[in-house]
């Protein structure tokens, strides 16, 4: 598989993608991530970025998300709102699981917020479902469909045992 070739293939698997944590607030449009690839305290944010990044583009397909190689005398992370202000965020000689830690507790959403928007995706208010607990009982409530069998008889050219005696 031509997917499964390079650096930690694990990283472009669906499964992979989906188990990142970090879901970033609705205010934030622009992500973006400066770094050196030289120097011993740019590793921690040159690891984020290889291993997190991915997860944090599939969880946000909102969000601009831009890296800057090269650019700094030291790692930082800078996020743009809706509204127009910044959060400069500093990833100085910190590990890539601190820099993630400390992104989820200041700008990810928490545990109970992305509960509550799981359970209002869920829920089923779609006018088109019928069946028990929905608005309709039967599909013969609607208008333009046939009326129940129970109530007024199928034609006999629409029932299965007559089609089935007429070939025999």
């Amino acid at each position: 598989m031509p997917f499964m070739k390079g650096r930690a293939p694990i990283r472009r698997t669906l499964r992979y993608l989906e188990a990142g944590r970090l879901v970033l607030k609705n205010e934030i449009k622009i992500f973006t991530i400066n770094y050196n690839t030289l120097g011993p305290h740019h590793t921690g944010t040159e690891e984020f970025v290889f291993w997190y990044l991915p997860q944090i583009q599939y969880k946000n397909p909102d969000v601009q998300i831009a890296t800057f190689k090269n650019m700094t005398p030291s790692p930082f992370i800078r996020c743009f709102y809706e509204a127009g202000h910044q959060m400069l965020i500093e990833c100085d000689s910190k590990s890539k699981e601190e820099i993630h830690e400390h992104l989820l507790k200041v700008v990810g959403k928490s545990e109970e917020v992305l509960k509550q928007e799981a359970i209002a995706r869920e829920k089923k208010d779609n006018p088109a479902n019928f069946g028990v607990g929905c608005e309709r009982h039967c599909i013969c409530e609607i208008n333009g469909q046939l009326t129940c069998p129970q109530i007024v008889p199928l034609p006999f050219h629409m029932r299965g045992k007559h089609k089935n005696a007429e070939k025999e």
